[in-house]
């Protein structure tokens, strides 16, 4: 079988290989063409396009690199249309994997897998028309949207637990490095660490990083140490953090949040992986127009919280501090209350075991691999028959 698989982000990149390992070891003749990234080229097939020239984030550098996305979105149609392949996953990254998915309907028969679903149950619900019409099947990797989509929405999809889960697991399982040796391999003190996960992309770093190594200041005891993401250059990290004492460690989140005793971490994946490795957490976003925002929030966000944790728990496990509550002194003043000793810092690791319990299920990309496998040997004409109910 040939799979077309679209993952727009370092995040998506990751996942996407997962299950492009998976997909191989049910489907001996796999083949893949991809927009994605490194993790996706090691595990084999032809790379298009890099989610580095597609990852924008925010109404400005959208707007500035608009020419830009219409160009890598024309790339892709076309480049789905002329391989033919038997079906075209799409992962995350909705703003452009929702018009593909409906370009790939309107003008094919190829079906259409959406794997890590997009998250509309906290913002523009509306795109639940689009996914009737135009997607055949959703594996979501979030306990808590299942009931969304199929109670409140009456659109089945898969639960296949969440691959994030299975990474955590895997690395555990390996990884047998001691505090001493992680140190001096990264040439970090002994001193006690707080990482820093400031997100995955410029705009994200260039709003949170500052306030964070601010926070350092007030920790003297402790070495801050900033998680470098894949997507980002050395060049970008030295304007902020060049001439102080902030470590920086590349491509090892995992063994940083290992050996961490507490974490400052912007939303997203990133809170889940801080709570699956046990390390208690500061949830920090700064946003512009932070009170509008921190308004809108309230009043037009359909869902509570803002990082993962404390979505699948469904309250507030984690603090987060976002928009009119991001500030320094508050940065501060959570983190005090979960480094040990601290009453903040078991509670929270009590949260943490409510996470595990609700994730349950593991290997979420060897179960969509099978469901995928299944659907397109077997159920490809029922798969279809749905979709074409759906536009009823």
């Amino acid at each position: 079988m040939k799979y077309y698989i679209i993952a727009g982000e370092a995040s998506g990149d990751l996942h996407a290989s997962h299950l492009m390992k998976a997909l191989k070891n049910v489907d001996t003749e796999s083949q893949f063409r991809f927009f994605g990234g490194d993790n996706m080229k090691a595990v084999g097939g032809t790379l298009v396009k890099h989610y580095r020239e597609m990852a924008f984030m925010g109404f400005v550098p959208v707007l500035l690199h608009f020419p830009t996305i219409l160009k890598n979105m024309e790339i892709c149609k076309k480049d789905i249309l002329a391989w033919q392949p038997d079906a075209v996953i799409v992962v995350d990254y909705p703003s452009f994997n929702l018009r593909i998915a409906e370009f790939v309907h309107t003008h094919s028969l190829i079906p259409v897998y959406y794997y890590i679903s997009p998250k509309i149950w906290a913002w523009k619900e509306y795109r639940i028309k689009s996914i009737r019409r135009n997607v055949d099947e959703i594996f979501s990797i979030l306990p808590f949207e299942v009931p969304f989509f199929e109670e409140k929405h009456h659109y089945p999809i898969h639960y296949i637990g969440n691959p994030t889960a299975d990474e955590v697991k895997e690395f555990l399982d390996h990884y047998n490095e001691t505090f001493l040796q992680f140190c001096q391999r990264n040439n970090l003190s002994e001193k006690p660490v707080i990482a820093l996960l400031a997100g995955s992309r410029q705009q994200e770093i260039k709003d949170n990083l500052p306030a964070m190594m601010q926070v350092a200041e007030h920790f003297r005891d402790y070495q801050f140490v900033l998680a470098g993401a894949p997507a980002i250059d050395d060049e970008y990290y030295d304007r902020f953090i060049h001439g102080t004492q902030i470590g920086v460690v590349r491509n090892e989140t995992f063994a940083l949040l290992r050996h961490a005793t507490a974490a400052l971490v912007t939303s997203g994946t990133a809170t889940l992986e801080a709570a699956l490795l046990n390390v208690p957490q500061v949830v920090c976003y700064k946003t512009p127009l932070p009170h509008f925002i921190s308004f809108l929030k309230k009043h037009f966000l359909k869902v509570k919280y803002i990082s993962l944790v404390n979505l699948i728990t469904d309250r507030e496990v984690v603090a987060e501090l976002v928009a009119a509550s991001f500030s320094v002194d508050n940065m501060i003043s959570e983190l005090k209350r979960i480094l040990p000793g601290q009453n903040g810092r078991e509670e929270m690791l009590r949260g943490y075991d409510e996470v595990r319990k609700a994730i349950a299920k593991i290997d979420a990309p060897g179960h969509a691999a099978r469901v995928i496998h299944r659907l397109l040997h077997v159920e490809s004409n029922e798969c279809r028959f749905r979709r074409d109910k759906n536009l009823e």
